[in-house]
């Protein structure tokens, strides 16, 4: 992992369970659903970044998603409090994961660059 320390290491690796425990607690189907892929602690772990799965929603649905998400975070710091015996918790920011897109972009430019040097080969 990065250079971060144990103390935020665990952390992050405890909102990555608790966040989607509490979205399974709320009414909406759609927030529900939500997967969690990573979770990126500030040094003070005064703030986290929440990165969602993207692949089954379209831009509409995203929208719809992140304002409702700030709706309902304040429910969701309680719920990792409690849950842990916190006194606080990170403030959360929700983002969109793509992480996965730029990997298969790479992946995608490697196979083009490996093509392209097998011609030149070829050619020789």
């Amino acid at each position: 992992m990065m250079d971060k320390s144990i103390k935020i290491q665990r952390t992050q690796s405890v909102l990555r369970e608790l966040i989607p425990e509490a979205l399974s607690t709320l009414s909406d189907e759609m927030l529900k659903g939500l997967c969690v892929t990573e979770v990126e602690c500030s040094r003070g772990k005064y703030d986290a970044i929440v990165y969602l799965d993207k692949m089954m929603y379209d831009e509409k649905e995203k929208g719809y998603i992140l304002s409702h998400l700030e709706k309902v975070k304040r429910h969701i710091q309680n719920h990792c409090m409690q849950t842990e015996g916190w006194f606080r918790c990170p403030n959360f920011t929700f983002k969109f994961d793509d992480s996965l897109e730029k990997q298969n972009k790479i992946d995608h430019l490697f196979a083009k660059i490996e093509k392209e040097l097998k011609k030149g080969d070829n050619n020789d």
